[in-house]
């Protein structure tokens, strides 16, 4: 299939917002409800993603009972999907089609990760901004720099190689780019778990099969790389802000957590 080239589109007249999860995920099975400061650590993503004030849809998708039913114990809108997908984007298209608005090739649709519980709502307005710039932007993924030796080293946390116009060449669990001795000088770069598509380049995504990049990295932008690129980094200034992706992760979460602004606020 032939990459979609994205012109002529106007400004964003509806965005879909998708906070996928799922239990059975491999590094940390049952993730999406772990406790975090006493709250599932899906309810301070969807929560926070709440907070931004453009959403013409926003809601969970996954394919567990235990996250629907926890779902619409807090009134979350929740669209179940197949068990079958192995890759987050994979089941954020299913929702979008399944969102009840009917979404036009132009319209934008966001991938908010759900283990992503300290993320911030302007980072939304970060990855949204690329597309109301420059209507020919197809895809973007929110990049945070590296300032820190072990974050750099970590194979839980993917780093992104972009070009001097910000298109995204290749994302990796390796420590790229390659330097004798890491400074934050580097500018090494990390992806943060927001995405946003045109619906139309989403459905293209999908319509393309695991490629052999993707399955080397299990890195579902690699499948994009891998058939001639469309992301544009969507560069976010550090803040101390943490994924989940071990029990580990839990205690410097926690640590940071009650020192991060939108605390208390949900």
């Amino acid at each position: 299939m032939r990459l979609p080239v994205g012109i002529g589109f106007e400004m964003t007249d509806k965005i879909i917002g998708v906070v996928p999860a799922r239990m059975a995920a491999s590094r940390f099975p049952g993730k999406p409800l772990y406790p975090i400061c006493g709250k599932p650590m899906v309810e301070h993503v969807y929560e926070r993603a709440k907070m931004f004030t453009r959403w013409d849809v926003l809601c969970l998708a996954t394919c567990d009972e235990e996250i629907r039913a926890f779902s619409e114990e807090k009134g979350y809108p929740v669209i179940m999907t197949a068990d079958t997908h192995t890759r987050a984007l994979d089941r954020v298209a299913e929702a979008a089609e399944k969102c009840g608005v009917d979404i036009a090739d132009n319209d934008i649709v966001v991938c908010v990760q759900g283990d992503e519980p300290m993320m911030r709502p302007d980072m939304i307005d970060t990855v949204i901004k690329p597309f109301d710039d420059n209507p020919s932007v197809r895809g973007t993924i929110l990049s945070m720099d590296i300032v820190d030796e072990a974050v750099f080293n970590n194979p839980d946390i993917l780093k992104i190689i972009h070009d001097v116009k910000g298109n995204v060449l290749y994302t990796s669990r390796a420590p790229i780019p390659y330097c004798k001795e890491f400074t934050p000088e580097l500018g090494a770069k990390r992806i943060y778990g927001i995405f946003g598509f045109r619906w139309e380049f989403l459905k293209w995504f999908t319509g393309e099969p695991e490629s052999p990049l993707e399955l080397k990295e299990a890195c579902d932008s690699n499948r994009i790389c891998d058939n001639g690129g469309g992301q544009v980094i969507a560069p976010y200034p550090y803040i101390p802000s943490f994924s989940v992706d071990s029990p580990a992760d839990k205690d410097k979460v926690e640590a940071h957590m009650q020192d991060d602004p939108l605390w208390g606020a949900y």
